[in-house]
């Protein structure tokens, strides 16, 4: 592998997953990862964007069945290694063991930013199967920095290779993730790694920070194709740092036409910062509840920046999906009464 001063995971192929209602086919992540490996990303991250059995009424159904998408991305890479996400409660150590049987070389385990402790047997398991394990700590911005140290102390006593600051909700603003970097970086002997969302356009001033302050481990998606208004856009992301003299070893030129020519067809549409997208950021709502407030607020009627905003008020974190149907209800009933 060349040298590398900042190692992107592409997570299109899981995170962009929540974009295109888990649609991806095996033909399309067959193109996407082949292409993305000649153009020498080193970790490509593919499952249901909820992370491996998301699969379900409550997170989406995916199209295709995930294991046969990662072996299909497993396939046609040559330099790059495939990551899964898993989020404790959703997948299982059985779906773990699955993942790495087909060649999954990266196990990402991720849950909510107060809950570490449930990262603990996924851990394990994936370093007892050889895979690099990274401990994702998600909605980092819901805790202050001495709460967020605390539970990547965790994930690296379990033998995490890296620990996540992951600002799902694109919520985080620039100084709050270089004192949290910063401080784990100093508390830490592992990799540090940042994982943005782009809902208040600031998923590359985000990254920048992080790498400013020793992160060494950062994620981008490709078009931007992830959930909420996307992550770090990856191409965009190599260029800027290429300009900055940080190496990524990454083809620029290859990563400007898989996104032009094979991404850009994928989508819907483009991915940009929508109303929506824009109150996820705002409100600090987990990014794949975006899909589910829409269609809340379409059956109760409602505006869903109104169910975005009251989930954030509520503080409802992922895995939560269920609640956002309640509070529709809620909201609706609230102005049925006060208009009779």
């Amino acid at each position: 592998m060349n040298k590398r001063d900042v190692y992107i995971t592409e997570v299109a192929l899981r995170d962009g997953s929540h974009a295109i209602n888990h649609s991806y086919t095996i033909d399309q992540v067959t193109e996407v990862a082949k292409a993305l490996d000649e153009a020498h990303v080193p970790f490509i991250e593919v499952s249901h964007g909820d992370g491996l059995g998301g699969s379900s009424l409550q997170y989406g159904l995916s199209t295709t069945n995930e294991m046969e998408l990662i072996s299909a991305a497993v396939s046609v890479c040559k330099q790059a290694d495939i990551a899964v996400l898993l989020l404790p409660g959703i997948g299982t150590v059985g779906d773990l063991k699955e993942a790495a049987n087909i060649g999954a070389r990266m196990a990402r385990i991720a849950t909510h930013v107060t809950e570490a402790d449930v990262s603990k047997q996924h851990i394990k398991v994936a370093k007892e199967l050889g895979m690099e394990t990274v401990g994702f700590l998600m909605m980092a911005h819901m805790v202050p920095t001495e709460k967020l140290i605390e539970q990547a102390k965790l994930m690296e006593s379990y033998g995490a290779d890296t620990v996540y600051v992951v600002d799902s909700a694109g919520a985080l603003l620039p100084h709050q993730v270089k004192e949290r970097i910063r401080a784990l970086r100093e508390a830490l002997n592992v990799n540090v790694g940042f994982h943005g969302h782009n809902n208040l356009s600031l998923a590359m001033a985000n990254t920048l920070v992080a790498i400013e302050e020793g992160a060494t481990r950062v994620d981008g998606s490709v078009r931007c194709l992830g959930a909420g208004a996307g992550n770090t856009q990856t191409e965009v992301l190599v260029s800027v740092l290429d300009r900055m003299n940080i190496t990524t070893a990454i083809d620029l030129y290859k990563m400007m036409d898989v996104a032009e020519d094979i991404v850009a067809p994928i989508l819907d549409q483009p991915q940009e910062i929508t109303k929506g997208s824009l109150v996820l950021g705002y409100a600090g709502v987990y990014s794949s509840f975006l899909l589910h407030a829409n269609r809340a607020a379409q059956k109760f009627n409602l505006d869903p920046r109104d169910i975005l905003i009251e989930l954030g008020k509520q503080k409802v974190v992922g895995g939560q999906e269920d609640m956002i149907l309640d509070v529709a209800s809620d909201i609706a009933q609230k102005r049925m009464t006060f208009s009779t």
